[in-house]
């Protein structure tokens, strides 16, 4: 789990509401993040995770051909690749497109959604999540869906109350509780990786499966911990207790790539995001994430993102 903590911090989620919604049954919509969702929120993430939180009320929730989902009130249920979602009533209606029907936001008030055909009533906010990290490791091997109870686990009724007061406060004015909510919304999303992980069956493979194995999860945290190290393959399999070849063997099945090359794509990866958020010259950075030579990095950079360093940098600004 150290290393899903260095992930964390690197991918720096953050979190952000952009609509109220009441709906009564039967209802059926059509549901995904946009571009145009960002109006008032900023330059849009790189990627984005859905969120819908039930203050009231039930609905279910399906991607693509899959089983619907039920999400109660106090469930929150996440999408980690933001993909196009049917929520509704019931199983058997058929989904609509109702942006036309949502107002949009005033000065002090959130965008706002009434729909349906005036039976039980349900209650929900949405939200987003997002990362600017290009190729989130993470977020790729997260399933469609996650579904977290709000009061399950430690300091749950806490989180509970306090995710209901900002959502009656945003229902009145999104001023300071949007903010709330969205770091309430960070929060429940890592704990929702957490406990996916914990779940794992054995045999899984995968990056997060790749954490609950010891030997693996091991190499895993040393690579993260200590990034600018001029690891080996060799150094690595000695500091897990295996052979060269029998680590390398299991680290590729698992992962999905071997040490080295896995090594390299963090690496970038990091550099990525430090550019568009750190003034440090490029050759600096380059130092930071293990790279001996600015020319190295600069080649590795290209080769990988298809623009230099600089042109990324400058992309963001």
């Amino acid at each position: 789990m150290d290393v899903l903590s260095e992930v964390f911090a690197a991918v720096r989620v953050s979190g952000g509401v952009f609509l109220d919604a009441e709906f009564t049954a039967p209802w059926c919509v059509v549901s995904q993040v946009r571009p145009e969702d960002f109006a008032a929120q900023g330059r849009l993430p790189a990627h984005l995770i859905a969120y819908h939180y039930v203050i009231d009320g039930r609905l279910l929730v399906r991607v693509g051909d899959d089983a619907p989902l039920p999400v109660l009130a106090g469930e929150i249920v996440l999408l980690p690749r933001n993909d196009t979602h049917v929520l509704g009533s019931a199983a058997d209606l058929r989904p609509v497109v109702i942006d036309d029907q949502v107002q949009a936001p005033g000065e002090r008030t959130p965008a706002v959604l009434r729909h349906g055909g005036g039976g039980e009533p349900t209650h929900i906010i949405c939200g987003y999540l997002g990362c600017d990290m290009p190729d989130n490791l993470l977020l790729k091997t997260l399933p469609p869906l996650l579904k977290l109870g709000v009061r399950d686990g430690a300091g749950g009724a806490w989180m509970e109350n306090s995710f209901r007061h900002a959502a009656a406060e945003f229902a009145v004015s999104s001023s300071g509780s949007a903010a709330v909510l969205g770091k309430l919304a960070e929060l429940l999303f890592v704990e929702g990786v957490r406990r996916y992980v914990a779940a794992l069956p054995e045999g899984q493979s995968g990056w997060l499966a790749g954490l609950r194995d010891r030997r693996i999860g091991r190499a895993l945290a040393l690579l993260h911990g200590r990034v600018a190290h001029p690891w080996t393959t060799e150094e690595l399999a000695r500091a897990v207790g295996l052979s060269r070849s029998a680590f390398a063997e299991r680290f590729t099945a698992l992962i999905g790539q071997p040490p080295m090359r896995y090594l390299a794509h963090w690496r970038l990866q990091l550099a990525a995001v430090r550019l568009r958020e750190s003034p440090a010259a490029t050759a600096q950075i380059a130092a930071e994430v293990g790279y001996e030579s600015d020319a190295a990095f600069n080649r590795a950079f290209k080769r990988t993102f298809g623009t230099t360093p600089a042109a990324w940098r400058n992309a963001a600004t």
